[in-house]
């Protein structure tokens, strides 16, 4: 495709024209409140009035101000998330009222202990098995907790009502993300690994969402008719590749731009930021509490044991999007993903007769190299 549209340039932009827009949310008397997790139950903090907004650190930057007080060898993304908060670095941290996190890993867990003596942390505990009915009962708790949290903070009040409308919302942003990733499934698709990612990003930092739906479906309309019309830009011969495992935000440039720059295309990613989260929707046609307890707890994330959903989800992925190969992205210290990933290395090759690669990194560039080197022959062995 020659012309990608001009709304697209919003959304790879929201990131840092968030900045402005958050201060200014603030300055108008809204509350806003800081997250780092896809468990994190959007509708609830949206039915308080208040907007959530993403706060994993991506840079690595922060992270020696952060190992004064966090091991070094501890996962990246919860070392930069830490601080920025502790060097004020981060504005969407700083105009937080309040941050809401959840038990998905030892290393967040024990670091949400120090922040909340920077900001007002509220914890949710969440069940690390998807399979026993108890477990839909504790995190339907833990989310009525949360509930209550958010009323007593901003002295509101959390109607059914209104917990169906955020329900609404989200779920149209989910049904237009889908279709828009789903746009990789052309061959070639319409748009790079890259650009797919600054947008899927970029939702996380829009904050009127109807007003944002509405320029995605636009978005997509144009991307559709320029393709039509066009093309693409990207060679049918590139070979296409899945993005699974960890949050790959701080490492996106040096994977998917390499992967990029040696004849490949990421046509999906699987993780947090990608299908994972907006895979399923939440049940309009159920007690608001309960639908979204069902919802998130669904989500097959490493930290979920057993994780069979994670096999299931990559099984229909791997041939919707005519995968040729899978790079399994972990980050260094994500025991959860590490561990796991001999057993999605064995579906991937053996149930699915696709290559796959395995890449452990962090946020810093001392890897590149070696990662360029990797990247180029794998894509090369396709």
């Amino acid at each position: 495709m020659n012309n990608l549209p001009s709304i697209f340039e919003e959304f790879s932009e929201a990131r840092k024209n968030g900045f402005i827009k958050v201060k200014n949310f603030k300055e108008s008397g809204k509350n806003v409140v800081g997250v780092f997790c896809t468990y994190t139950p959007y509708e609830v903090i949206y039915a308080s009035g208040a907007i959530p907004v993403g706060l994993c650190g991506m840079s690595d930057e922060p992270i020696p101000d952060a190992e004064k007080h966090l091991p070094k060898n501890l996962c990246p993304l919860i070392k930069s998330s830490y601080g920025f908060a502790l060097t004020e670095k981060c504005p969407y941290t700083y105009f937080s009222d309040l941050l809401v996190g959840e038990t998905t890993c030892d290393g967040k867990k024990k670091m949400y202990e120090y922040l909340g003596k920077i900001k007002p942390m509220h914890v949710m505990h969440l069940p690390q098995a998807q399979d026993r009915e108890h477990a839909l009962k504790v995190w339907k708790n833990e989310i009525e907790y949360l509930k209550e949290c958010l009323e007593k903070q901003f002295n509101v009040k959390i109607t059914d009502e209104k917990l169906r409308e955020a329900i609404k919302i989200k779920n149209e942003e989910r049904k237009l993300l889908q279709e828009f990733y789903s746009l990789s499934k052309l061959t070639p698709p319409p748009i790079g690994g890259l650009e797919m990612y600054k947008v899927l990003e970029g939702t996380g930092f829009s904050f009127d969402k109807i007003e944002q739906n509405n320029n995605m479906r636009k978005m997509i309309d144009e991307i559709k008719e320029e393709y039509s019309k066009n093309g693409s830009k990207i060679s049918k011969s590139a070979k296409r590749i899945l993005i699974t495992g960890c949050p790959i935000g701080g490492a996106i440039e040096k994977v998917v731009g390499t992967v990029e720059e040696n004849g490949g295309v990421v046509v999906c990613f699987e993780n947090c930021g990608g299908v994972k989260e907006k895979a399923q929707l939440v049940d309009e046609n159920k007690e608001p509490i309960e639908a979204i307890a069902e919802k998130y707890l669904k989500i097959p994330c490493s930290v979920m044991s057993n994780n069979d959903g994670r096999l299931e989800l990559l099984d229909g992925l791997i041939d919707e999007y005519k995968v040729d190969g899978v790079i399994d992205v972990t980050l260094q210290a994500c025991h959860t993903y590490n561990v796991e990933s001999m057993k999605v290395k064995e579906f991937v090759k053996n149930e699915k007769n696709v290559q796959y690669m395995s890449l452990e990194t962090d946020y810093s560039k001392t890897d590149l190299g070696q990662i360029k080197t990797r990247i180029a022959a794998f894509i090369e062995m396709l």
